[in-house]
């Protein structure tokens, strides 16, 4: 239908013949995603007509049809300015049933608590779609939703999610995601003045099902229950989501500690749940991973220590199921071909790190499953199907971020000794970290930890003296091929060799570094003429 025809109708159509243009308009775009430039001008002229009939008192369905129709027109961002004002927020608002600034103080609860019919749900649930759409593509409304406290009444309506229809619930959760992803300034002022983290913590409760048996403990699920429900599932994502904007880089009180504890407890029973699908719950999983960074590491006990289940003697009575779904999942993200290691696995490797870090009973555990005793050294670190080889050869992968948390992980695990790490890894591997670190000399890293020791087998024990130390396994014995050379013919090679790397190193091709004596890499005459190096006791030729 011609755009031009369906604007002059509106104009002096009355609501009956208003809601039937625009169903027609509806049906004919609802599943269209890019539009044509040449009729933008119209499509913003059609923003405004629909938003002038929202602005008088017209029935739920034609308002409901209006929606339909904004929300369309939402998704091409060069058409929002005549929603991108005060006065279209407001409109939206008000029929997404949020308070905003120049609303009384008792519409929220009237609004929430009256009974509402279908069609008036529907109607909310349009204008929340309406909202998400017109605050991800247009910066002058996000601006706008500031200033009309638009966020406020959203933290509002968390007070009321228990009545909450799913539709509702989801999208009111992702308006508040969108918002604090977008505008960094209303995080503080959700946490702090209208306790956002609180109410959302609140959300997860009570869409998880969340039954507490301790203070930090909430009862397992049934064995026998039901995978968690695919509605329960998306709406505790958008939760977790915008808990991860609350939460990202926030200096915490005291006065928080509680709160983040609770919050741990309610994700440790999330992992522990099932959703209808395996890429669901991986989703799921996800998005708890990346909370659980956020919150001080000081909180990850409340993962293991469930006074009430109990757990293993061995880990000091600690529940590592949480623990091994972790490593579950980080494996998982390994083996995931083509995919993001970045976004994918480096988040669930530095939850695991600063874990094992800093909860001895974590880094036992974990160490028994990725670097268990040592039996087999013929073959590389890096060559195999266990996890500790799928590691070791991220050692070495093209992400700079991706390899440099691989070490570490590993590095922590060794209780950050240069050693331990090079009998598990090879120093070919290791290589980089211990550059990075100013290891190359060996030693150990800053973090102190206990003194329980870390036994070797007797077929490591054999084979020790035989592993070569830059590959990590013992290797085939190679002919030497200046075995047959003449004293005058090795002189000859080695003169030969010294006149590339000098030809190389005049050109700038290649730089000869050395080893300070504290284990940093330096330019190789720095190292040479180096004072503080003349005592390592080296005969010079």
């Amino acid at each position: 239908m011609d755009l031009n025809n369906i604007i002059s109708q509106l104009n002096t159509a009355n609501e009956e013949e208003s809601e039937k243009l625009l169903q027609q308009y509806n049906r004919e775009n609802s599943l269209t995603f890019k539009f044509e430039q040449r009729e933008e001008t119209l499509r913003i002229k059609l923003c405004q007509s629909v938003l002038t009939i929202l602005g008088r008192q017209v029935p739920p369905s034609c308002q409901k049809t209006c929606l339909e129709t904004l929300r369309i027109l939402s998704r091409d961002k060069h058409v929002l300015s005549p929603v991108a004002t005060r006065e279209g927020m407001l409109i939206l608002g008000r029929m997404a049933k949020l308070q905003t600034v120049e609303d009384g103080g008792d519409n929220q609860k009237n609004s929430q608590e009256d009974t509402q019919s279908e069609e008036e749900e529907r109607v909310v649930v349009e204008a929340l779609k309406c909202l998400c759409n017109v605050v991800f593509n247009s910066p002058a409304a996000q601006q706008v939703s500031v200033d009309v406290e638009l966020a406020q009444g959203l933290s509002k309506s968390l007070r009321t999610a228990s009545t909450w229809n799913h539709e509702v619930g989801l999208f009111t959760l992702r308006l508040l995601f969108l918002l604090s992803a977008l505008r960094p300034d209303l995080r503080g002022v959700l946490r702090k003045e209208w306790d956002a983290v609180k109410l959302l913590t609140e959300v997860l409760e009570h869409t998880l099902d969340v039954s507490w048996v301790g203070r930090y403990e909430v009862a397992p699920p049934d064995p026998q229950a039901l995978c968690m429900p695919a509605e329960d599932n998306e709406r505790a994502m958008e939760a977790l989501k915008a808990l991860f904007n609350l939460t990202l880089s926030y200096t915490r009180g005291e006065e928080d500690d509680h709160q983040f504890r609770l919050i741990v407890a309610i994700l440790r029973h999330l992992l522990m749940q099932k959703t209808e699908t395996e890429e669901k719950t991986e989703e799921a999983h996800s998005h708890a991973v990346n909370l659980l960074n956020n919150l001080p590491v000081s909180c990850l006990d409340v993962l293991i220590d469930l006074p009430i289940q109990g757990g293993q003697e061995k880990y000091g009575g600690k529940n590592m199921d949480a623990v091994q779904v972790l490593l579950d999942f980080m494996e998982k993200r390994i083996d995931k071909q083509g995919s993001n290691y970045k976004e994918g696995l480096t988040p669930v490797l530095s939850l695991l790190t600063e874990g094992s870090r800093h909860h001895r009973e974590i880094r036992r555990f974990i160490k028994a499953q990725v670097l268990p005793p040592l039996k087999d050294v013929k073959i590389r670190p890096e060559i195999g199907s266990a996890v500790r080889n799928k590691l070791v050869r991220l050692m070495t992968h093209v992400d700079m971020g991706v390899k440099q948390m691989a070490a570490e992980f590993l590095f922590v695990l060794c209780k950050e000794s240069v050693d331990n790490l090079l009998k598990y890894t090879g120093y070919g591997n290791a290589a980089g970290l211990l550059v990075a670190r100013g290891l190359l000399a060996g030693g150990r890293g800053e973090t102190q930890y206990s003194e329980d020791e870390d036994s070797d087998t007797e077929e490591y024990k054999t084979a020790k003296p035989f592993i070569n130390p830059i590959t990590g396994h013992v290797e085939e014995p190679m002919p030497n091929p200046i075995e047959e050379m003449s004293e005058e013919q090795k002189e000859y090679e080695a003169q030969i060799l010294v006149n590339m790397f000098d030809k190389l190193s005049r050109q700038n091709v290649i730089r000869p570094m050395g080893v300070r004596p504290d284990g940093t890499l330096a330019p190789l005459e720095e190292t040479l003429c180096d004072p503080h190096a003349e005592d390592s006791g080296s005969d010079s030729d």
